[in-house]
């Protein structure tokens, strides 16, 4: 059966940076690279970070059904992830690893695919505030709406198979590793 690796959660809570990490670790994992219609910070690189789709070419990708799984995150600004993605995994025999929207990860079709999924959560909310500050890519608007979004998010951790405190980065790391190659067994 085809496995699937889900890594969640709100913005600033570290999932990128524990992704990486798992990346290094275990060579039969392919990072699924969302597609998203925001706007390109000036360090990414299309198909690389995400595949950047205008507001219609997303519209249009959906209607194709082109998509495993897709959300609105903010006001005509979506995420997802594209079939071509998953199926390129695969056919190179790896573990797919997902670093998506908790939203997004629950509309996975669990049923048809192994599935672990692991909820990273900061220590608290003022924490997530700090990081992402320290991040400097959001104005405060944007920022309020990323604090709003994750303050809702955590009532969504009870739905994944582990919720992983990343209040110390290297244990976080080391206990995601753990977890990850309990799954790949």
């Amino acid at each position: 059966m085809n496995k699937i690796i889900i890594l969640t959660a709100p913005s600033g809570s570290g999932k990128t940076t524990i992704a990486n990490h798992l990346l290094k670790h275990f060579d039969n994992l392919k990072f699924s690279v969302s597609a998203t219609t925001r706007e390109k910070r000036e360090y990414e690189i299309d198909g690389v970070h995400y595949h950047f789709l205008n507001i219609e070419s997303f519209k249009q990708q959906i209607t194709e059904g082109n998509f495993l799984e897709y959300q609105e995150v903010y006001p005509n600004q979506f995420y997802g992830t594209l079939l071509s993605e998953v199926k390129s995994a695969w056919d190179a025999n790896k573990v797919i690893l997902f670093d998506i929207d908790v939203k997004g990860s629950l509309n996975i079709e669990r049923g048809l695919y192994d599935v672990l999924s692991i909820y990273i959560k900061a220590p608290s909310i003022e924490t997530l505030r700090q990081r992402l500050i320290l991040r400097g890519t959001e104005t405060s608007e944007s920022l309020e709406k990323r604090i709003k979004k994750a303050t809702e998010e955590l009532e969504f951790a009870k739905y994944f198979d582990y919720v992983v405190t990343n209040d110390q980065l290297d244990r976080a790391c080391r206990i995601v590793k753990f977890i990850v190659e309990d799954f790949m067994k």
